[in-house]
């Protein structure tokens, strides 16, 4: 039996407990059918909120580092050797789950690149046919990018779309926002999305009123959980789960998790990442019962170092790149993209099954889950 067999053979009621449950604060599972709910209002209010330099482009991609620091190993793990460009979009699995996925769109730049990323968003749209199967797109069939401006300066996106962007059903609201808002930020120098619709601008959208009043930013989170009440005095961290396709392909799938305020970000994200996901989440654990973190340190250089410690593994053996890919993306995703390198049982060498050496500063993916048709 292989170690990633293991892992998934354990309950997740023998994960470790870590003790980051909210004050005042239920985090439910949902089964697999289940649509997220969106937080209470005055939750939302607070994520949606964003002003001056606090909107994060979230993008993951290799960092370039002087020569005279440290040279990053190769992004860890494109799932497949292509080097054709690609854009990344969120589209929804069939656990109703928006995850990244790494598309071949047609060549473009600027505006057109844009303009492809969220077309490939449009139910049945024209892009459907270069879609891996049991995924699709968010925005309502028939819905047509009219236009899409970057603001530099700014790093605002202005998006306006024709009037079909209006006929979706209620429940698909929130995700609606987060597949436009994480799919554009996701492009370099790209931090906050405002959308139009027919020459308006929306301060609300049309159908549950979500507010619309300030540009949308990865603030907004993304597949959050259900709960019953949510305390005020939370931050939200986002933990990268992995799941598997009924063909048995396997992906990457960011989840918003809310935490006690004044946490230091990417301790608490890894602390959400041992907890495991949720039951009925429609994702799988990554890490093992026995999975401790040792320590998490920024260095000088930029680089977090992620020590862990697990008995299941032994000197030389090499550790599901599953596991050390989600601490990787987990990292860099609340941590302005830093470099991130592992130890493990304090072993500076870490090899995944994929080959790479994590124990050596690696970078989130530049395309992250390039899954086959």
């Amino acid at each position: 039996m292989t170690h990633m067999q293991k892992i998934r053979g354990i309950s997740a009621a023998c994960l470790l407990a870590v003790p980051l449950a909210l004050s005042g604060c239920s985090l439910l599972g949902m089964d697999a059918s289940s649509s997220v709910d969106p937080p209470p209002t005055e939750v939302e209010a607070q994520m949606l909120e964003i002003s001056g330099d606090t909107l994060d482009s979230g993008v993951l991609g290799p960092v370039t580092l002087d020569a005279n620091t440290l040279e990053a190993s190769a992004p860890a793990a494109a799932d497949n050797s292509s080097t054709a460009p690609r854009t990344t979009v969120y589209l929804e699995d069939g656990n109703g789950l928006l995850a990244p996925v790494s598309l071949s769109l047609p060549s473009g730049e600027g505006a057109t690149t844009l303009k492809d990323a969220l077309t490939a968003l449009v139910s049945k749209g024209a892009y459907e046919a270069l879609l891996p199967t049991g995924f699709h797109g968010m925005l309502p069939a028939g819905t047509t990018v009219q236009n899409v401006t970057v603001d530099k300066e700014k790093g605002l996106a202005v998006v306006e779309f024709n009037a079909k962007f209006n006929d979706y059903a209620v429940q698909d609201e929130r995700k609606i926002l987060e597949a436009i808002t994480w799919t554009l930020t996701g492009e370099e120098g790209i931090k906050g999305v405002q959308l139009w619709v027919d020459g308006k601008k929306l301060n609300e959208m049309p159908l549950n009123g979500t507010p619309l009043d300030r540009p949308l930013s990865r603030t907004l989170g993304i597949n959050l959980p259900k709960s019953n009440t949510l305390d005020m005095n939370s931050s939200a961290v986002t933990v990268y789960f992995s799941a598997a396709s009924p063909e048995g392909v396997q992906y990457y799938v960011p989840m918003t998790r809310f935490v006690p305020a004044g946490q230091e970000p990417v301790k608490a994200a890894l602390g959400e990442l041992l907890s495991g996901p949720e039951s009925g989440d429609g994702v799988e654990t990554v890490m093992t019962a026995g999975t401790i973190i040792d320590s998490v340190e920024e260095g000088q250089n930029g680089v977090v170092t992620v020590s862990l410690k697990d008995d299941m593994f032994v000197d030389g053996d090499k550790v599901p790149a599953e596991m050390l890919q989600s601490v990787v993306l987990t990292v860099a995703q609340n941590s302005e993209d830093s470099l991130v390198q592992i130890r493990l049982n304090g072993k500076d060498a870490v090899t995944g099954t994929n080959e790479v050496d994590y124990g050596k500063p690696v970078s989130a993916p530049q395309y992250l889950n390039e899954l086959p048709l």
